[in-house]
């Protein structure tokens, strides 16, 4: 196909702006809500240094990209997939590479740039996949990518690169995968009544992980609650109000990660050096897993961490901050 007619054009959610990548160049990033996310600040010192002023926000955004293309082949025919180091303590695609080695689940769908929706079981490639990936709203196929994935045994279900984790769904349950966790997009929380019929419909394991919630309208956050059996925070002050009630643990208190679920429980307990210690909660009462000391110790993925009977949710001093309101973005 000629270089100049092949469509080639990659959305995502970074810090809050709206970021377009094509043929590995930033071309756009729309100005930002979000004027602190303790996670960024911590990865990339342009966003430390950058302060309040929104120019330099979103140039150190632009450079946050422009490193993870650089150093990693993001969106571009050098894409790196073999990753298999923890990066985020509490990070989805870190939990999900767990539950893989530990046989907690045996396939997970994921969305990854230039292949769109995946189904994989391969636990470092899945770390691959999504270690430095942020909310990937579109994108489009490269041949360099797909075949890649494909030559590490995954299955990318649309050779145009659709994002469609329902139909993704569908055929790991036609690949005959019986445990199955799923990946969705907050914004795409409508998705998850569908997923959980399907899984009753076909007597699979499902665990649902919500994330990328910053921003989403309050009809999402009970589709989360009602559906999900893990939530990413992010931004969301609503998910954060939501988990007073229906959460069990809380991990992290910085952007706090929501176990909902006993099905969720079970998920992270694989997570965990000692599972037993998470098993053996009282799904009566709520806990806090934090860098905050208590008598209670376990390692989660490599990161020490302790647990704590608590109510939630539990908000710490460095948490993402916004310039307005609610009306915001994923970090």
């Amino acid at each position: 196909m000629d270089f100049m007619n092949k469509r080639d054009i990659h959305v995502l959610k970074y810090f809050s702006s709206v970021v377009s990548v094509s043929y590995g160049k930033v071309i756009n990033v729309t100005e930002p809500s979000l004027k602190f996310c303790p996670l960024a600040s911590h990865l990339y010192r342009q966003l430390r240094e950058a302060g309040d002023d929104k120019e330099a926000i979103r140039a150190a955004i632009k450079k946050a990209i422009e490193s993870k293309i650089k150093d990693y082949g993001f969106f571009t025919e050098r894409r790196i997939f073999s990753y298999d180091r923890a990066l985020i303590p509490y990070g989805a695609s870190e939990m999900l590479s767990s539950a893989l080695k530990k046989k907690a689940v045996e396939a997970a769908v994921v969305v990854c740039e230039g292949a769109g929706t995946v189904i994989a079981d391969d636990p470092q490639i899945v770390q691959g996949i999504g270690a430095r990936m942020n909310s990937l709203l579109l994108t489009s196929p490269i041949e360099a990518i797909i075949k890649e994935l494909k030559a590490y045994g995954c299955r990318v279900i649309f050779e145009n690169a659709m994002i469609n984790q329902y139909q993704g769904l569908k055929e790991a349950i036609a690949a005959g995968y019986k445990s199955i966790a799923v990946t969705v997009s907050g914004h795409s929380a409508a998705e998850l009544r569908a997923l959980r019929l399907l899984e009753k419909e076909s007597g699979v394991r499902l665990i649902l992980l919500a994330v990328c919630t910053s921003g989403i309208s309050e009809d999402k956050v009970s589709l989360i609650r009602d559906h999900a059996d893990l939530a990413w925070s992010c931004a969301s002050l609503d998910i954060r109000r939501m988990a007073k009630t229906a959460a069990k643990i809380q991990l992290s208190k910085q952007i706090p990660v929501f176990v909902l679920t006993e099905n969720g429980i079970d998920f992270i307990s694989a997570y965990a050096d000692r599972s037993e210690s998470v098993k053996g909660l009282d799904i009566t009462k709520q806990y806090l897993f934090s860098n905050e000391h208590s008598s209670r110790c376990l390692y989660l993925g490599g990161f020490k961490a302790f647990i704590k009977e608590s109510g939630l949710p539990v908000e710490a001093h460095s948490a993402p901050g916004l310039k307005k309101t609610k009306e915001h973005i994923c970090a």
